[in-house]
């Protein structure tokens, strides 16, 4: 696409510039901003969101780069510094969209190069003023390890000087105008000793570009003086003020240039992996049980619930569905906004809005629906919008698609707010790190120590495409994207903090895979942890569902979605058991986390023998129901998490749904009460082994 580069004159706007060309993309401008000369400070602003020190040596870029340059005053202050912006016209975001306008009206751009590392306030700045652009930001750099960056951008032959330094061990006398390869071991030994930033994150030292293989010519620095800002005795502020500076045209060369190659792909070794027993194989020889009705004959989602309300304002509501015939007068897009405008209404004789919603389930009919559907979709939620999770899977005919979805609203008089804040991850730009969120979700968001996730798909996140390499490199890259957004959520926050996790499949062979893959990343888990300590690294880590549905987004093969908790893992609470009821068995394990703030219930019915036919539900559904209740009450004696959903996937050829509702919303409510979760039916292609039901009850 043709990309305009926000420019400072530093390293990191030059090197993402570097991998924009490398990704294929073409550079057609330049844009950057700098201070008003009326201001007083025309050497460096006090400003959140620029680095103006060196900005009069600018001008020079468009020649050494022979580029348009637009440049724009900088008039606005820091206005809004809140972790999400909203627009407001006094504050200098708002210079930024004047710029990018005039660049995009000029030179018809449809991308922006952004030199962002791990700065979420210029990042989310940056994603709202091309949002309202319509633009596609390009943050290759995002959140990479640092020293690993540093080192690739000196191997790239980027040929950049200290220009201001402002932090403890760098000394203005010895460390101004010296080149990035001169000063990096000494970056690494403050690293290493006081935490610094190694590429200068946290406003340690800013640089200066000289040259770079994008250059045409080099820019060579005559005269400068230093210009002491802070005569601090431990950390000294200063930057290097030039004065004469001049072009110097280079040699030719080939015009190709080298970067790291991209590690978004992933290869791996299959005898690496090893796939489950083959008792886990899924088996295919089981009958119907009770089928008493013609498949896809009965609305399963007919009836609209909600969960109670929990102590600290969480709501699970359930049943939300767009009907639609095609034959019917009613289009598509009616059906899905009459969906929304029931959900508002359910939600809001219950006190909450939208913007309440934290997770999403969407379920749909067809995967080929789903653009219209997310058209839809996309003007209800806007501004930080849900975590989400979307397959196909077998909804009864005349369903458009089925939602339930999360709540969170604190009670001020009840909750400590600053401990519940909710903290929303909606990384748009494209880089190397995870997939962005070019649609209307959020990778996480994170309320107490609860972390809510989107579901996770394969794609290669610097191109947005779908993994080459078949189910293994699949299950490995989407569950890599899983670990990289619950730790940019959280730091230390890794796999084995997971507490629950849906993995989707669409193909029955495939169970084995994604359990195995499982294991093995909760293996290397532990690993990194103190080998010592982690004895049973399934006893306290997640407990996971592998279901077999239709179709998954851009005909993934596997999707991931997992809750995670900000806990102590070894410190968690875990029970199971099992009981054996007419023809089935019925298996239970829970796990709370070590905060007691929450828990997750996994319960299955099994067939004990697969070929038994015409055996009665009743009572293994109140034996299962009579089993969830009990492991709730087993919960309590340790926290005061009530259980919210109910989600029952069950084989959608086995089953009468009618009597699978009736029967567990009866149970449900005779057991549990006022404490009732919200029912959620799921019919899947299939499930492990000999299930035939597998529950998941996220309780908080």
């Amino acid at each position: 696409m043709r990309v305009v580069a926000l420019i400072s004159g530093g390293k990191d706007s030059c090197y993402n510039m570097m991998q924009c060309v490398a990704a294929g993309h073409q550079v057609v401008a330049l844009a950057n901003l700098r201070p008003a000369e009326n201001t007083g400070q025309t050497d460096e602003l006090d400003s959140y969101m620029y680095q103006t020190v060196g900005h009069h040596a600018i001008d020079l870029y468009a020649d050494a780069l022979d580029l348009p340059l637009y440049r724009c005053f900088i008039k606005g202050t820091s206005v809004n510094t809140g972790r999400e912006y909203t627009m407001c016209q006094e504050d200098e975001v708002e210079d930024l969209y004047r710029l990018l306008k005039l660049v995009k009206d000029k030179e018809g751009v449809e991308g922006v190069s952004v030199g962002a590392i791990l700065s979420d306030y210029q990042r989310v700045r940056v994603e709202h003023v091309c949002r309202r652009l319509n633009l596609q930001p390009l943050a290759y750099l995002w959140r990479q390890n640092q020293e690993i960056l540093l080192k690739e951008m000196i191997s790239s032959n980027i040929q950049a000087i200290i220009i201001k330094v402002a932090a403890f061990g760098l000394d203005p006398d010895k460390h101004l105008g010296k080149t990035l390869d001169q000063v990096e071991p000494y970056l690494l030994e403050l690293s290493e000793k006081y935490g610094v930033h190694v590429c200068g994150e946290g406003g340690e030292y800013e640089t200066f570009t000289l040259d770079c293989p994008l250059f045409k010519k080099k820019i060579v620095v005559d005269s400068a003086e230093v210009v002491v800002h802070s005569a601090d005795a431990f950390a000294p502020v200063a930057y290097l003020h030039f004065l004469k500076l001049h072009l110097e045209n280079k040699a030719k060369s080939s015009g190709t240039f080298v970067v790291n190659s991209c590690s978004c792909e992933v290869s791996c070794n299959n005898d690496d992996i090893f796939p489950s027993s083959e008792e886990d194989e899924p088996e295919k020889n089981i009958l119907v049980i009770s089928k008493s009705l013609k498949p896809n004959s009965l609305d399963i989602t007919k009836t609209f619930g909600s969960s109670g309300k929990s102590l600290s304002g969480y709501q699970w509501f359930s049943g939300i569905t767009a009907h639609f015939l095609p034959s019917k007068d009613k289009n598509a897009q009616e059906a899905a906004r009459e969906a929304f405008s029931s959900l508002q209404a359910n939600m809001t004789s219950e006190g909450l809005k939208l913007k309440d919603i934290i997770l999403v389930h969407l379920y749909v009919k067809s995967m080929e629906d789903f653009n219209v559907i997310n058209s839809v979709y996309v003007t209800e939620f806007d501004l930080c919008p849900p975590a989400r999770v979307c397959v196909e899977t077998l909804l009864p005919d005349g369903v458009l698609f089925c939602i339930d979805c999360l709540a969170h609203k604190y009670d001020i008089a009840t909750v400590d707010v600053l401990h519940d804040e909710k903290l929303v991850m909606h990384v748009q730009s494209i880089s190397h790190w995870a997939p962005a969120s070019i649609g209307p979700y959020s990778q996480s968001i994170k309320v107490g120590d609860v972390l809510y996730c989107a579901g996770q798909i394969a794609l290669v996140p610097c191109t947005m495409r779908l993994v080459s390499g078949g189910i293994w490199t699949e299950a490995i890259v989407s569950l890599r994207h899983v670990e990289r957004v619950i730790q940019a959520m959280s730091q230390k926050t890794a796999l084995h903090h997971v507490i629950t996790a849906s993995c989707y499949v669409t193909d029955s062979k495939n169970i084995p895979i994604a359990r195995s893959v499982w294991q093995k990343k909760l293996q290397e888990c532990k690993k990194v942890e103190d080998s010592e300590t982690y004895h049973d690294v399934t006893a306290v880590c997640g407990l996971l569902a592998v279901v077999v549905i239709s179709h998954l987004p851009r005909d993934a093969a596997i999707e991931w979605h997992v809750v995670a908790v900000v806990d102590d893992p070894l410190q968690r609470k875990h029970f199971s058991m099992k009981m054996l009821s007419e023809g089935f068995q019925i298996e239970c394990e829970s796990v709370v986390s070590s905060s007691a703030s929450c828990g997750s219930i996994s319960l299955h019915l099994s067939l004990i023998s697969p070929s038994t036919s015409q055996l009665d539900l009743g009572g293994p559904l109140h034996d299962l129901v009579a089993m969830f209740r009990q492991a709730v009450e087993k919960l309590s004696e340790d926290c005061s998490a009530s259980p919210l959903s109910f989600r029952a996937f069950f084989k959608e050829d086995i089953f009468d749904a009618e009597t699978l509702q009736t029967g567990l919303q009866e149970y449900l409510e005779k057991y549990l009460g006022k404490k009732t979760p919200a029912l959620i039916l799921v019919p899947v292609v299939d499930l492990p082994g000999t299930e035939v039901i597998h529950i998941t009850c996220w309780l908080s």
